[in-house]
């Protein structure tokens, strides 16, 4: 049994100004809601969840597309990293598409996974957020149809959850041009990503500004590569078949994809490496995330504070990841 202290940085309101309250008791219950398969930052994101240890992940649940096809990558690969016991919950299907990492997969069964299946995975996130003790922390990396539904089927997860989205871009579209873009998660699922911003949740997000310039290169990528532990060894195995089968651009050799999930995850248990602004905003009917006065008020990372020290966190945990376990035999 793991024995670890959570440091949670929470965001209340009062007066109007922002105060940040830390607590440290028991790792943070978290449900992944995700649309692993169709870019590799999902499975970065699923490793970093993993190899953290102040969250707790309860749930990963697969959202847009394939949901299935995209729960046997989920399946298989924390069964080979040695998590079976994480339950795994599939999402409405919304196409046939689960992504270039479902070659990866091709033949595993998702009868034969160890843990949990619960194929009505939304179900599962709302009873495990309304049963929960403590506020459940909802990880969202992707298009979110699934958030819609089940704020449809209970609204009143809203109470009981806090959300940490990948979403949206304010002032910084891709590839760092300072113009917003109609950020990919919101523009393909607008209304389900309408829902995410007006429900009475509080929500962190992060945005192009800060998610779209992650990518490890050089001598941090190179020291992970040359890390053996399972974690790293089936996370770079799937970014290949993610490079080779989607024609993507990047070089598993030299450094990672774009690691846009992944900063979601870090903003999950802290925020200091990033200036947090409160903002509020709308998602327009073109899928743009925009200041608006009577929109949401939103937590936003909008730019790093230190970048350099974020991807030496990501480097450092996979790398430690499985140690705890090891000392504890």
């Amino acid at each position: 049994m793991r024995s670890m202290i959570a440091i949670l940085s929470m965001v209340l309101l009062m007066d109007g100004i922002p105060t940040t309250s830390i607590a440290a008791e028991s790792p943070i219950p978290v449900i992944f809601d995700t649309d692993i398969g169709g870019d590799i930052d999902d499975t970065w994101a699923l490793a970093l969840i993993v190899s953290s240890p102040e969250l707790d992940l309860r749930l990963v649940v697969t959202d847009t597309g394939d949901t299935v096809g995209k729960a046997r990558i989920v399946a298989k690969f924390l069964e080979q990293i040695g998590r079976p016991d994480i339950p795994i919950g599939v999402g409405e299907k919304k196409g046939d598409n689960a992504g270039a990492q479902l070659v990866w997969a091709k033949g595993y069964d998702l009868d034969t996974y160890p843990g949990q299946i619960h194929p009505d995975g939304i179900q599962a996130m709302i009873d495990m957020i309304l049963a929960s003790a403590t506020p459940m922390t909802l990880l969202v990396a992707g298009p979110c149809p699934n958030i819609e539904i089940a704020l449809k089927r209970a609204p009143d997860i809203a109470q009981k959850a806090r959300v940490v989205a990948m979403s949206g871009s304010i002032d910084v579209g891709y590839d760092g041009v300072v113009s917003p873009d109609a950020e990919y998660n919101v523009r393909q699922a607008i209304s389900a990503s309408r829902a995410l911003y007006t429900a009475q949740w509080d929500l962190t997000i992060a945005p192009l500004d800060t998610a779209g310039v992650v990518q490890i290169g050089g001598g941090k990528y190179e020291k992970l590569t040359r890390f053996k532990n399972p974690l790293i060894a089936v996370l770079l195995e799937n970014y290949r078949v993610w490079v080779t089968e989607g024609k993507h651009r990047f070089d598993p050799d030299i450094r990672s994809s774009i690691l846009y999930d992944a900063v979601a995850v870090y903003l999950a248990f802290d925020q200091s490496l990033c200036e947090m602004q409160n903002l509020k905003l709308k998602v327009d009917y073109k899928g743009y995330t925009v200041r608006d006065a009577s929109g949401k008020l939103v937590h936003c990372a909008m730019k790093w504070r230190n970048l350099e020290q974020f991807e030496d966190l990501i480097v450092q945990r996979l790398m430690d990841f499985g140690k705890e376990e090891e000392i504890e035999k």
